[in-house]
């Protein structure tokens, strides 16, 4: 029998569920000192003026579009190489989406395919209000270059870094927002560290925060300067705009703030088991991920192209039949059903596309044994020899 090894999976020590215990025994379950802190424990690494968490980092980039007022009629264009959540969020606010091709060797957003878009919606006086670079796999997309394009042609910027906490660019942390308005990350169980489920965005801007601070917890105040009446007592208050219920618990900002202890140490044992991938399957018939040198990754994916990328479904079922979990990362966004009744079809994006056709995500997470990644690297020798 095989073992199973997931593409990833949390890393939970006792100091992690003692900080769950302790706030489970406390007098706040939500609502009270163990976000505030998070928040600050986060904006604090990144280097950024401020962190708002929340539930989920769909949550985040809805938040973050709100707070930079995309609404009907709106443009808002995203990665195609993405979960929905980061073209969703655009739509929750009644935006139009677009996507922009990605780079094909970093498969993030092409800074030269944004420049030639960008041109022709100038000319056509369809400009984007927002653009969301994805920092795919934990690799900074070209922020210079994005921020560059922002100013000239007066677009805001959302990074959705969900899987890049911990990572670099340019020496410097991402979350920092040096090169945008808010940056999104995401604590799912399989991302660099965890609260469950949840979410936190960054900014610079006290503006921002605040507003999604306010929608975060049903555009409800107690601030006298927001409210109207402000003659009501202290049991008074006021909504001041349609929020959402899209708050983190306390329970689970303990499980983050435990997490991000070890934060660096996750993402240094990542690249440790990258480099043995790297000098593992360098001779295989794959094109392996490649760095930009701007960048240093927080490795959320590993992920491999096939080169004969029609074998990819037989590869996979015969990996995952042998308990190693391999995954796709990601099905191109405009080729959902959903996308698809919108007028997006096969062929709008290419680079896209053909990325797709031959992609696996290889087990990447940071309490992998280096048996189960020589496992990994034995039997996908085997598959593709076959």
């Amino acid at each position: 029998m095989y073992s199973v090894i997931p593409y990833g999976r949390q890393d939970i020590t006792d100091a992690d569920i003692q900080a769950v215990v302790d706030v489970l025994r406390s007098d706040y379950l939500t609502q009270g000192p163990v976000v505030p802190a998070f928040e600050q424990a986060v904006a604090d690494y990144c280097g950024a003026g401020y962190a708002v968490a929340v539930n989920s980092a769909t949550s985040a980039l809805h938040l973050a579009c709100l707070a930079l007022d995309v609404g009907t009629d709106d443009y808002v264009w995203t990665s195609p190489n993405t979960f929905v959540a980061s073209a969703n969020c655009a739509l929750y606010c009644g935006a139009k989406i677009d996507f922009v091709d990605i780079d094909p060797r970093t498969y993030n957003m092409s800074v030269e395919a944004l420049h030639k878009k960008l041109v022709e919606a100038e000319r056509e006086g369809a400009l984007p209000k927002v653009v969301i670079p994805v920092h795919f796999a934990g690799q900074a997309c070209e922020m210079k270059e994005v921020r560059d394009l922002a100013d000239h042609y007066g677009f805001r910027l959302v990074e959705d870094a969900s899987h890049a906490i911990g990572g670099n660019y340019l020496k410097e942390k991402v979350g920092n927002c040096r090169y945008s308005d808010i940056t999104v990350f995401s604590f799912h169980p399989v991302k660099i560290i965890t609260t469950g489920e949840g979410g936190m965005a960054t900014t610079n801007s006290p503006e921002l925060a605040r507003k999604m601070q306010l929608l975060r917890s049903h555009a409800v105040t107690r601030e006298s300067d927001e409210m109207i009446r402000t003659d009501r007592g202290a049991l008074y208050y006021e909504q001041v705009g349609l929020g959402f219920n899209y708050r983190m618990t306390d329970i689970q900002a303990a499980l983050g703030n435990s997490q991000l202890k070890r934060l660096d140490e996750f993402v240094a044992r990542r690249h440790q088991i990258v480099e043995v991938y790297d000098q593992s399957l360098q001779n295989l018939p794959l094109t392996l991920p490649w760095q930009h040198p701007d960048t240093w990754s927080s490795w959320h994916l590993y992920v491999v192209h096939l080169n004969e990328s029609h074998r990819r479904r037989q590869v996979t079922e015969q990996l995952r039949a042998t308990g190693i979990l391999v995954n796709v990362h990601y099905i191109p966004v405009h080729l959902q059903p959903y996308y698809e009744r919108m007028g997006f079809a096969a062929g709008d994006f290419p680079e896209a596309e053909h990325y797709y056709e031959g992609t696996i995500s290889l087990p990447l997470f940071p309490a992998m044994t280096s048996s189960q990644q020589q496992q990994v690297i034995e039997m996908l020798h085997k598959v593709m020899q076959s």
